[in-house]
């Protein structure tokens, strides 16, 4: 498995792309800002994009879809509950920096329990955590989770814009990565990356 992680953008919005070393196939997660950079670093790497992964849709994770779409012909994939936010500015808040910023729509809706293949070695477990959107999803690969905005290192993600539940973002958190080993290692949408062990026993949160 190839793993590169990137912060992209002046909103400090974390970007990974997953790839597969036998056939060079990625994934790429929740491209905010910087397509091209990303671009470049598919490019660098010899990595073909099939996948553009939305963990949910607020503007700083998916402001650069089209271009990366655009130069890779990946599908766009996000949980129906937050596909409106792609083409909508008021829905995914860019209207709130003065910048409408839309994204081309869906090609594909995930939902939990889906498994999304990529190349031969690679499989993302999509994982449904409402609360800090009705969209917001995880994904598991292994021992590694992806979780967009709904854990930080210390912290969680903010349930005060529209569609968002604090109640429920904790209940999510508690049920669906918690149960997880404590060695399991966390990849939020922003800051640095941690355990679940770590966030079990510091995370005031929680």
């Amino acid at each position: 498995m190839i793993l590169i992680g990137m912060e992209i953008s002046a909103m400090g919005v974390n970007c990974y792309i997953i790839g597969c070393e036998e056939t060079r196939e990625a994934a790429v997660i929740d491209p905010g800002g910087n397509p091209r950079g990303i671009v470049n670093v598919l490019q660098e790497n010899d990595l073909k994009a099939v996948y553009i992964i939305n963990t949910h849709g607020h503007i700083d994770h998916i402001g650069g879809n089209q271009v990366v779409k655009e130069a890779t012909g990946a599908r766009i994939l996000i949980h129906e509950a937050d596909s409106k936010m792609l083409t909508n500015p008021g829905s995914n808040l860019s209207f709130l920096m003065g910048n409408k910023v839309t994204s081309p729509p869906a090609d594909q809706f995930i939902q939990e329990g889906d498994i999304i293949k990529v190349g031969n070695t690679v499989e993302l477990e999509v994982i449904h955590t409402p609360g800090h959107s009705p969209g917001g999803i995880c994904l598991k690969a292994g021992d590694i989770l992806f979780v967009g905005d709904t854990l930080f290192q210390g912290s969680i993600g903010r349930t005060d814009f529209p569609g968002g539940s604090y109640r429920q973002l904790i209940q999510m958190i508690q049920e669906k990565l918690l149960c997880y080993d404590d060695s399991t290692i966390v990849y939020p949408g922003h800051g640095p990356a941690t355990t679940i062990g770590f966030e079990r026993k510091h995370n005031p949160f929680l």
